[in-house]
């Protein structure tokens, strides 16, 4: 079947793709595993107990117990295990243990590998609830729940046993793509090495594919609080300092129908409902704009004026998008979309060819020579994958394709994408990240998109993406780097009783807040509230926390610490229509 865009609202700019099950994808993978288990893993000794008497805790800075490499599902490596490595068939795999972390490395000179499975055995406690993580940006489904032996969490996850949160993950600037399962009998660690869809080629290379490390929760620990000094110790460098981020977005009313006139008119709402912050809001214009177009004359122009309201100016950019008349040589090829048809417009760069990098660095360097202040760049996963993160599943790519450049894995070539944008940036340009992989941008972006869009049309999409992503993705905000979990979509097809709670909590939380202001969403209620957020906003916010994040995707209770080390008070905000939530795909 096919199935568009996750935001309907971007159906007119966007092409149909084909959405393939997740369940059935990861269910896949899983069966496999079972049914090659005797013949395709190394086993380092029998079962043992992962955790100590009277708590929930898993070992696992140890060396795995089991181990498994593939060139595809269908073709295993045969290893043979020895002390901390793994040999045979012309791979070689070790664990390292050293300053508690377990450092997976992997050789493989004539073997194109596309897989590693790593196997912890251990008795988990069957009533565990568990975290996990997304592959880009979150779908309205992160939450914790029951043990579910085929989910997918990539990066890290956590557990929480009713007293102590306890946490798993691999570090930032992974080499490979990781994601983890948990089950009654154990755990397991996914390493993809593809390149496109294919195995990398290493040659001599010894690829240090990921480093592990664990969090024991101490009881009583707030989740949120305990995953947040998690992913800082996940960090493989310090995340960037940044300052308090608000300021509006055009998408959300104009939908690619903007102007010059239309941003500088927001502009000068913006200004004066945030005249006296000491830290000025950005202006960001969204997809639609084309320098020395009719509805945009000149950038540079356009950006000098908002500098001039005491605003700073923001753009939005697709930097491995190419032209109609692109050379071919210099393209991703169509085949990273299996069956479906590629529409013109998806034409992307290939990043590992250098002439490409040239160009897409110059789009970069074009922006700042306009003096933008701050970069939003969109749409790269799925230009260099072929899918969204929702049909990602176990697998991130479609089989059957590499890039120019075989030898290095698809998360080092993302990464190395990212340092691209960071290089051809001016100092202080703020970066803020949208359909790109968080953990392989951390310590390079400044801001991070952590969910798929809301809306200015469907409140629906506010409540499921926004507001999940806000509460799941926390502990990634000022660790990782400032969470921005999109827009307030004002106008009048959403209630605005819904959208001044989201407003107000964006504000309260202290991540990134940006507002859409479209028509007929002006009123003097409106601009108060506003006013009043805005002022939170540039001021850190409150450190609100989810309260009911056990209970539902979208908590409505919320906790906010008490100033000079009073009692926190609890807000609860009604998230859902009178109506009730919207049944239908959003």
């Amino acid at each position: 079947m096919e199935k568009q865009h996750p935001d309907p609202d971007r159906a007119a700019t966007l092409s149909r793709v084909t959405r393939r099950s997740f369940l059935e994808r990861a269910g896949a993978v899983a069966a496999f595993g079972l049914s090659s288990a005797p013949s395709s893993f190394a086993k380092a000794q029998a079962t043992p107990p992962s955790s100590s008497a009277g708590s929930t805790f898993l070992d696992l800075l140890r060396v795995p117990d089991q181990a498994a490499a593939y060139e595809s599902l269908d073709r295993p490596l045969p290893l043979e295990h020895s002390g901390s490595e793994w040999r045979g068939s012309g791979v070689e795999v070790s664990a390292r243990l050293a300053g508690g972390e377990v450092a997976i490395t992997l050789s493989a000179p004539g073997v194109r590998l596309k897989y590693l499975h790593l196997r912890w055995n251990a008795l988990v406690a069957t009533d565990l609830v568990a975290l996990g993580d997304h592959w880009e940006r979150s779908y309205g489904d992160l939450g914790w729940r029951p043990i579910i032996p085929e989910r997918v969490m990539p990066w890290y996850f956590a557990t929480w046993d009713g007293s102590s949160c306890h946490a798993y993950g691999v570090k930032t600037s992974a080499r490979s793509l990781c994601f983890w399962q948990l089950d009654p009998q154990g755990v397991s660690l996914w390493l993809n090495t593809a390149n496109g869809g294919q195995g990398v080629q290493l040659g001599r290379r010894e690829l240090l594919a990921a480093e592990i490390t664990t969090r024991a929760g101490s009881p009583g620990e707030d989740p949120t609080h305990a995953l947040h000094a998690f992913c800082r110790q996940l960090c493989s460098q310090a995340a960037l300092p940044a300052p308090p981020v608000y300021g509006c977005n055009d998408w959300y009313y104009a939908y690619g129908k903007n102007t010059a006139q239309q941003i500088l008119r927001d502009t000068g709402y913006i200004a004066g409902l945030s005249a006296g912050n000491a830290v000025r809001p950005f202006s960001v214009i969204d997809m639609g704009w084309a320098d020395g177009s009719p509805a945009f004359p000149s950038m540079a122009r356009l950006a000098e004026e908002i500098h001039q309201s005491q605003v700073r100016p923001g753009i939005w950019i697709r930097p491995l998008q190419a032209p109609a008349g692109a050379s071919p040589a210099l393209l991703l090829p169509d085949a990273r979309f299996g069956s479906r048809r590629q529409r013109t417009r998806e034409r992307a760069y290939d990043p590992t060819i250098p002439e490409s990098q040239q160009i897409i660095a110059g789009k970069i360097r074009q922006l700042v020579e306009w003096k933008f202040e701050l970069v939003k760049h969109d749409f790269s996963t799925y230009d260099l994958l072929g899918q969204w993160g929702f049909e990602m599943g176990a697998d991130p790519t479609l089989p059957g394709w590499s890039l120019h450049d075989p030898g290095r894995t698809n998360a080092e070539v993302l990464r190395d994408l990212y340092r691209l944008i960071r290089g051809a940036c001016a100092p202080g340009t703020l970066i803020l990240g949208c359909n790109t992989v968080g953990h392989l941008g951390q310590g390079i972006f400044d801001i991070q998109r952590t969910g798929d869009d809301t809306s200015g049309r469907q409140w629906e999409r506010t409540r499921r993406m926004g507001i999940n992503t806000l509460a799941f993705r926390l502990p990634q905000h000022q660790s990782f780097f400032v969470q921005d979990a999109d827009c307030v979509g004002l106008s009048p097809a959403i209630p605005w009783q819904l959208n001044r709670q989201w407003l107000d909590l964006l504000a309260r939380s202290g991540t990134a807040l940006f507002i859409s202001p479209g028509e007929g969403s002006r009123g003097a209620g409106q601009a108060l509230a506003i006013r009043q957020a805005f002022a939170l906003a540039a001021s850190g916010g409150a450190a609100a926390l989810p309260a009911t994040w056990r209970q539902q995707s979208t908590p409505e209770q919320w906790t906010v610490p008490g100033a000079n080390a009073g009692a926190a008070a609890t807000i609860r905000y009604d998230w859902c229509s009178p109506g009730g939530a919207y049944p239908f795909t959003v």
